[in-house]
């Protein structure tokens, strides 16, 4: 991606504008005008047909939409228009493109979003609905606001978007759920259509279309609780898994907070990773882990849980595989803590303030801990879980092995 354009004095020349299915009725005389001054014109094959007539020169979005950028830059000073729809500062090109134009330079006249005109429609209050998109993401993004008698809306990528979200919706015990198609707001073309998940109208569907979900969990459906230490047939696993009352005291102990970066080292089944990133929409984490099974597996449950472009796989051993890493905000070490060099490696990549947190249950892990205690402070604390299990005829407590944890936060 280019470099941002560095500091000039203030003049607009680019303008984005944002386009319904109503075409150049509905624009602004304001938009309108700025349209009719632009000496080119980039936007979708749709955005340009409804922008007509047009008499500049008109580009059509590259694929990746990126690639467009170093033309657009380089005719700064010179009236320029990008076309969107809606909102442009929502979900759209209009904060990408602020990101390298100083908004000093930039005018932006904005329509309705499409979150907006669906609200509309359904007699939803926007403030108490949860708006994504899966415009380019992964349909299990949606997984972690499949909550009880939740609202959505949700971008979809394409037409066939909706029966795909039906499917999983049945498939994850929500099949009563209501779903509502919206195709083409705001046009002549515009066209509503309902239906619970199960047996959801299998029909062609508009590619350009919000979907709105009222969320029905039936019993047993698989809800993502809000609280850390999700149980542990969440996960996909070979044993190599952090419990989810070890797993629960360990996120407290990262303090995970919004946009941070985790470095999950020795990552297992990947659980702290995706009970990080399940803490906020901005958080992200780097897996770290040596073994491809559990590479592949990690992938896996990171798509089933909802975070998949969140969790990110490093396959490799660590110490070595951290060399050139971003710079995290919060370390776990859930494996190999008491190999040679690993947890110095992991103070010294911590920025002022970071935090970490390493688990042991061996006698040599515990060790390392003990001497990086020693050394540097910190919190050493150690956990025991027992759960009642059958004995015999009758009940008793299992003790599962203790684990050592050493918290700590660079001065």
């Amino acid at each position: 991606m280019s470099e941002p354009l560095s500091p000039r004095e203030a003049r607009p020349w680019l303008t984005v504008i944002g386009i319904g299915e109503d075409g150049r009725a509905g624009l602004s005389p304001a938009a309108s005008a700025a349209l009719d001054a632009a000496e080119a014109v980039w936007g979708g094959r749709r955005h340009l047909a409804l922008a007509e007539p047009l008499t500049a020169e008109t580009h059509v979005w590259p694929s990746p939409i990126g690639d467009a950028y170093p033309a657009i830059l380089a005719r700064r000073g010179q009236p320029t228009c990008l076309l969107a729809t809606g909102d442009p500062f929502h979900y759209g090109i209009g904060a990408e493109i602020a990101r390298l134009v100083p908004p000093a330079e930039i005018r932006a006249y904005p329509q309705p979003s499409a979150f907006s005109l669906a609200a509309a429609r359904l007699g939803w209050p926007l403030a108490e609905t949860d708006c994504l998109t899966l415009h380019g993401r992964a349909l299990t993004r949606i997984v972690p606001a499949l909550q009880p008698g939740a609202r959505l809306l949700v971008l979809s990528w394409d037409g066939t978007t909706p029966a795909a979200v039906a499917s999983l919706l049945v498939e994850r015990g929500f099949s009563r759920s209501r779903l509502t198609v919206l195709e083409a707001m705001g046009g002549p073309r515009e066209r509503i259509i309902s239906g619970e998940a199960a047996g959801f109208p299998q029909q062609d569907i508009d590619p350009l279309n919000t979907l709105a979900i009222e969320v029905v969990a039936e019993p047993g459906a698989r809800v993502l609780p809000l609280a850390t230490g999700l149980d542990d047939t969440f996960f996909e696993n070979d044993g190599q898994l952090t419990k989810a009352e070890i797993r629960a005291v360990t996120l407290s102990a990262l303090k995970p907070f919004a946009g941070a970066l985790l470095w999950d080292v020795g990552a297992g089944a990947g659980s702290i990773s995706i009970e990080w990133c399940l803490r906020h929409p901005a958080n992200r984490a780097l897996a770290i882990e040596a073994r491809s099974e559990r590479a592949e597996r990690i992938t896996r449950n990171a798509a089933n849980l909802g975070v998949p472009e969140r969790v990110s796989l490093i396959e490799g051993a660590a110490p070595t595989a951290l060399a050139g890493l971003p710079v995290p905000d919060a370390i776990f070490v859930g494996g190999g803590v008491s190999h040679p060099g690993l947890l110095a490696a992991c103070r010294a990549a911590l920025h002022a303030g970071g935090r970490l947190v390493a688990n042991a249950v061996t006698l040599e892990g515990e060790a390392a801990l003990l001497a990086a205690f020693g050394e540097t402070g910190g919190d050493l604390r150690r956990l025991s879980v027992a759960k009642a299990s059958s004995v015999g005829g009758l009940t008793g407590w299992r003790q599962a092995m203790p684990v050592t944890q050493w918290a700590w936060t660079k001065p």
